[in-house]
């Protein structure tokens, strides 16, 4: 079991630390000022306050504790189900969460810069908020399709 345990947290924590310093990474340019418009899609830095399209902005302060909770909740879920084909999407999920969250602490808000504009208005979002997105979907297909995921 010990064996399990180890790989199972290094699968996780090597995820997580690699979309945190990728997204980390990418932030820093838009604060640093780079800016890149197309037809389509606008490179541009925006602070979100609150969560998707700004949701719960009113929680001001709170908002990055109670994420907090949050995201150490679902970590200790995923330890709980000591499933191995939860490690890799998990480690996506907690690395875009606690990046967003770093950037609540650092920037008093999340760092946007990805905005689509083309036939739609369309929120602007991060490199996290796509891990975090590909993660639900990866969890949403082990959970529906069972045999994917070797116990």
């Amino acid at each position: 079991m010990h064996n399990f345990t180890l790989r199972f947290s290094s699968i996780l924590f090597f995820a997580l630390i690699g979309v945190f310093i990728i997204d980390q990474n990418i932030k820093i340019l838009f604060v640093d000022g780079f800016r890149y418009y197309t037809e389509c899609i606008d490179f541009i830095l925006v602070y979100n306050k609150g969560v998707a399209f700004s949701m719960f902005a009113f929680l001001q302060e709170y908002l990055k504790y109670i994420q907090l909770l949050l995201v150490f909740g679902v970590m200790i879920y995923i330890y709980k189900l000591q499933t191995l084909c939860y490690a890799f999407p998990a480690g996506l999920l907690l690395g875009g969460a606690f990046s967003n969250i770093y950037d609540r602490f650092i920037h008093e808000g999340v760092v946007d810069m990805v905005y689509w504009h083309c036939g739609f208005d369309f929120a602007v979002f991060n490199f996290a908020d796509v891990m975090i997105d590909l993660a639900v979907v990866w969890f949403l297909v082990l959970n529906f399709k069972p045999k994917l995921c070797k116990r």
